[in-house]
C-alpha cells in the first residue's frame, strides 16, 4: 500500500501456483481468483485483475472466472486479500517426483527477477531500520522497483525443455529460499550442494544484506538470492538442458551437484 502499486500482486499470485504445477512436470489449465476488499475501488481491483490476466497470459493458463467480495466494516477500506488457485494436469508417466536423483547429477538454476514474493517481512524491516527511501537507486533501478519487481513465470520454458531433456527434479524457490526447498525434491539418501558465487546475485540481495546486517544462512534461508527455479538433471545432458533454456529465453547457471547425504546433514547446503 505505500507505493500504491496494484498491477504486479496478480502476476505473482498467478505465479505462484503454476510454477509449482510445472515442478511437478505439469501444464497449467486455468486459473481463478477471489479478492476480498474493504471498500471496491474499481481502479484498484482493476489493476490487480489485470495482473492476474497478465499472469495467465505467460502461463497459457485460462483465468476462467473469479470473486471480488466487498467488506465494508470488516476490513479497513484500503486493505485488500488476493488469492487464487489453478488446476493442471500431466500424465502419470511424466510425472516429475525427485526419485530418480542420484549422486552425480547437477543442479541448474533459473534466475529470478528479484525477491519474487517472499521475504517481504524481512525487506520491510530492513527498510525502516536502515532509513531509505523507496525512490533510492539499487543499481539502475530505484528500491521500489527492484523489490516489487513481478515473480518469473517459468512454465513455458520448462515445458518446452522437458519435451527434449529429462528433468529428474525441479523446485520452485519461494520462502525458505534454496535451503528449504530443493531438498522437498531430494531423496532422503542425497543432498544439494550448491556452489555460492556459480551465478551473480542480483544487487538488491546484496543491498539487503549489507544494510540489514543480515548472515549468509539467513540470506539463503529467506531469499531466492537470483535462483528462482532449481532444476535436477544428469550430468550427461547438463549442457544440452542449459542450451534449451537459453533458446527458450531464460538465464541459466550450473548452480550445483547431487551428492551422498551424510548421516544428520541438512538437505541442501550452500558452499
Amino acid at each position: 500500500m505505500v507505493m500504491d502499486k496494484h498491477d504486479t500482486i496478480g502476476i505473482d499470485a498467478v505465479a505462484m501456483c503454476v510454477n509449482d504445477i510445472a515442478c511437478a512436470g505439469g501444464e497449467p489449465l486455468f486459473f481463478l481468483d477471489y479478492i476480498a476488499c474493504g471498500k471496491n475501488y474499481p481502479e484498484k481491483i482493476a489493476a490487480i485483475v489485470g495482473g492476474v490476466a497478465e499472469g495467465c497470459v505467460q502461463s497459457d493458463a485460462a483465468l476462467i472466472g473469479g470473486e471480488t467480495a466487498e467488506h465494508p466494516g470488516l476490513m479497513p477500506e484500503e486493505d485488500y486479500d488476493l488469492a487464487g488457485f489453478a488446476v493442471g494436469v500431466v500424465d502419470k508417466a511424466n510425472i516429475i517426483d525427485g526419485k530418480s536423483i542420484v549422486p552425480g547429477d547437477v543442479v541448474l538454476g533459473l534466475t529470478s527477477s528479484g525477491p519474487h514474493s517472499n521475504g517481504f517481512s524481512l525487506i520491510r524491516k530492513v527498510i525502516e531500520v536502515s532509513g531509505a527511501s523507496w525512490e533510492e537507486k539499487i543499481g539502475d533501478k530505484t528500491l521500489a522497483d527492484a523489490v516489487m519487481e513481478p515473480t518469473r513465470i517459468y512454465v513455458k520454458p520448462v515445458l518446452s525443455v522437458m519435451e527434449k531433456v529429462e528433468i529428474k527434479g525441479m523446485a520452485h524457490i519461494t520462502g525458505g529460499g534454496l535451503l528449504e526447498n530443493v531438498p522437498r525434491i531430494l531423496p532422503d539418501n542425497t543432498q544439494a550442494v550448491v556452489k555460492a558465487g556459480s551465478w551473480p546475485r542480483p544487487e538488491i540481495f546484496n543491498w539487503l544484506q549489507e544494510k540489514g546486517n543480515i548472515e549468509d544462512h539467513e540470506m539463503y534461508r529467506v531469499f531466492n538470492n537470483g535462483i528462482g527455479m532449481a532444476v535436477i538433471v544428469a550430468a550427461d545432458k547438463a549442457e544440452e538442458a542449459m542450451k534449451l533454456f537459453r533458446e527458450a529465453g531464460e538465464t541459466v547457471y550450473r548452480i550445483g551437484e547431487i551428492e551422498a547425504r551424510p548421516e544428520g546433514a541438512p538437505g541442501c547446503v550452500v558452499k
